[in-house]
């Protein structure tokens, strides 16, 4: 095939995710490469001739003819891809080039592919097969990810560090409630995922979603067989059941809800991933040190410096975090779609599609070594808790010292105090003891206990508790949704790899 007069495969190049390391390499990447969706369209052709067969439709000898043919390996992919820009789509000159193969090794077979179908039931089934592939990877990256982060939060339950509001410190806070909100984030990213990825539909509907061509065709030869149905709607559940997809109520062509459902979902994950890594960053920074990254040779290297060790994890993931939203911006914009296709919207869902998934994917799994491999320094968190000289815990003061001053008097006497604490140096318990409004009621070692960071993290161990408690019932429930699912699965089918 020629263009500006090379062949196609002359000009074109490799996106091996040079300017992605979020995903480059990582299992997602690999379920969403053009081989990948080319294949996943070949499984929808393979599918449509599976059920038309269970329904009478196509003969036994032609199902098994397409099959062998339904390849990757025995078509031109870049020779498709040029050729789609002609119908604005990959489908119609796939479909050509498989009804040629099977021409070849069977001409009568050839007559039963793609048969009543569009390419709008083909490249959407092929979307949800690829979505149900990254989102059980993501899944399981996210069960791996919850369980270091529930780890995290009972190991360092009582591991003390400033909590921090608008940039400052606020009050304490323990870094085992702050793994458990992680968790949380995490855990319920896992559930939509797992929701999303049960849901996701076949689509099949012909021309303008009205199935006439298959019911066409059923009228027409009266099908191969004895042949079952009224021509049409009961192809949905045996093709759904082939490609181990839900079976969709109504053609979908532009009902986009399965597609803006899996952006927004994308969206969430990449978000409470984002949260978690952020938070990394935070803590790892020079001056803060509460917290570091796992080494591995040449991670977080810089090309200048050589002392430096940036925390290359959590940026992957903040990095994707940061794109993902957009993608599924235009994915849920896509649900403006005119007419029975339009013209611009189906078509713009693609890309965005793929790159969500493969960042969602990579960050995903690029969150299982950071939370399994996150290296705690509880000293460093110490030491940032004296910093303030125990302003940290004023809160606490103003509460206890309300009764004896009145709320609005013990807080002004604080403010005082803290600002002197900060200008002179002078330790806050110093300033404390010799005001002579509590000198009488607070000795030193009263008002030094009361400044203790250690003895103000509230009900942050039970709070951990039922976070980890929500974790274990979730555990529970993932198990017994994924044996439910496992044998719907079975129910399902799935898709049929033929041998070559």
């Amino acid at each position: 095939m020629l263009m500006n007069g090379r062949t196609a495969s002359a000009s074109v190049g490799t996106d091996a995710g040079l300017l992605a390391p979020t995903w480059a390499g990582t299992p997602a990447a690999a379920e969403v490469t053009d081989e990948a969706w080319l294949q996943a369209m070949l499984d929808a052709e393979v599918a449509l001739a599976q059920a038309q067969f269970e329904v009478g439709l196509t003969p036994a000898e032609a199902l098994a003819t397409i099959a062998s043919e339904a390849h990757t390996d025995r078509l031109d992919l870049v020779a498709l891809a040029y050729a789609a820009r002609a119908a604005a789509n990959p489908v119609v000159a796939l479909v050509t080039a498989l009804t040629e193969a099977v021409a070849a090794k069977d001409p009568a077979a050839s007559e039963y592919v793609h048969r009543g179908s569009t390419s709008q039931d083909i490249l959407d089934s092929a979307a949800m097969l690829i979505a149900r592939r990254v989102l059980t990877l993501i899944a399981t990256d996210l069960e791996r990810t919850a369980a270091a982060l529930a780890a995290l939060a009972e190991t360092h339950r009582h591991t003390v560090l400033a909590g921090r509001t608008l940039t400052q410190h606020a009050v304490p806070t323990t870094l085992g409630l702050k793994a458990a909100g992680w968790l949380q984030l995490v855990t319920d990213a896992r559930t939509r995922v797992r929701a999303v990825a049960s849901a996701l539909p076949a689509q099949l509907g012909g021309a303008a979603g009205t199935l006439a061509a298959y019911r066409e065709y059923a009228t027409l030869d009266g099908g191969a067989g004895a042949y079952r149905g009224e021509g049409g709607v009961e192809l949905l559940a045996p093709f759904a059941k082939a490609l181990g997809l839900a079976e969709p109520t109504l053609p979908w062509h532009t009902v986009r809800t399965p597609i803006a459902e899996l952006g927004a979902a994308l969206q969430l994950v990449t978000g409470a991933l984002g949260k978690f890594a952020l938070d990394v960053q935070t803590l790892s920074r020079t001056e803060i040190g509460e917290v570091s990254e796992p080494a591995a040779e040449g991670r977080g290297a810089s090309s200048a410096m050589p002392q430096k060790r940036n925390p290359a994890l959590a940026t992957l993931i903040v990095s994707a975090a940061r794109q993902v939203p957009a993608y599924a911006l235009v994915l849920a914009q896509c649900l403006l779609a005119e007419d029975e296709r339009p013209a611009g919207a189906w078509h713009a869902e693609w890309q965005p599609l793929r790159e969500a998934l493969r960042l969602t994917g990579g960050a995903a799994h690029t969150a299982v070594e950071l939370a399994e491999g996150l290296i705690v320094h509880p000293d460093r968190m110490l030491a940032n808790l004296e910093l303030t000289g125990g302003a940290v815990v004023t809160e606490r003061l103003a509460v206890v010292l309300a009764p004896v001053l009145g709320k609005a008097r013990a807080k002004k006497l604080l403010s005082t105090a803290s600002a002197e604490s900060a200008t002179t140096g002078r330790p806050l318990n110093e300033l404390l003891s010799s005001h002579p409004e509590l000198a009488t009621g607070f000795t030193p070692a009263h008002l030094s206990d009361l400044l203790d960071p250690t003895h103000y993290t509230g009900a942050s161990d039970a709070l951990i508790d039922r976070a980890l408690r929500a974790y274990a019932d979730g555990n529970a429930n993932e198990c017994e949704n994924r044996d439910r699912d496992r044998d719907s699965d079975k129910d399902k089918g799935g898709v049929v790899r033929w041998a070559k």
